[in-house]
């Protein structure tokens, strides 16, 4: 027998059935914090994202959007080049009436400054953006650039985190695959490993800049 049969068979052993008339665990109650609508849902996931610090900027049209990359970029003071996510959502807008925009469709690289991609869902209570894994929405987007940028609607905000997984179970019940990976990104990559300093970009992006489409506004 190898030692790791060994450890198996002595975990198997001392393993104590649970019994039959155990009583079940209550689940735990949903913060009141997200159970809000409308308007107020927006301003809660507005206020709490601002304190993770990361930034938030409400548009109405999704025709806005590059001009508001433009800006940023700018206000940034980065080079005007723009890795994009395939979705729709993002690669369909037009781009072609800011050609001072140097951009490309696909996967971040360590030379990119600046990325954009969309969230499947935001989450009020926290200030937390859902991103999914995927073709059209490559995870380097997330993590790999400095400068994350990523476009999110109003109709996708959640109010709670248990809102999301039934949001996501929802949309792959018809047959679409479940992602790889749900990154739940709340402001920019931080760290205080280190002589409990806070440093900002410690593993990922320094900036995460939203952009909050609100079709109803």
């Amino acid at each position: 027998m190898s030692d790791r049969d060994t450890v198996l068979a002595a975990i198997r052993a001392n393993k104590k059935a649970l019994p039959a008339d155990r009583p079940k665990a209550e689940p735990l109650p949903v913060p009141a914090r997200g159970q809000v609508e409308g308007a107020k849902r927006r301003d809660l996931f507005i206020r709490m994202a601002q304190a993770a610090s990361a930034s938030v900027e409400v548009l109405t049209s999704p025709e806005e959007v590059p001009e508001a990359v433009a800006n940023y970029l700018v206000a940034q003071n980065l080079p005007a080049r723009l890795v994009l996510a395939s979705d729709p959502a993002i690669a369909n807008l037009p781009w072609h009436d800011y050609p001072m925009i140097a951009h490309r469709i696909g996967a971040a690289t360590v030379q990119d400054h600046a990325a954009l991609t969309v969230a499947f869902a935001g989450i009020a209570e926290t200030g937390t953006l859902a991103l999914l894994s995927g073709a059209e929405t490559p995870t380097t987007l997330n993590f790999l650039p400095e400068h994350a940028l990523v476009l999110v609607t109003t109709d996708d905000l959640c109010g709670t985190y248990e809102e999301l997984w039934l949001r996501l179970r929802a949309a792959t019940d018809n047959g679409a695959y479940w992602p790889r990976t749900v990154n739940l990104i709340t402001g920019p990559s931080r760290s205080a490993d280190i002589e409990q300093q806070l440093l900002l970009g410690a593993h990922g992006p320094i900036k995460l800049h939203i952009l909050l489409l609100d079709l109803d506004a």
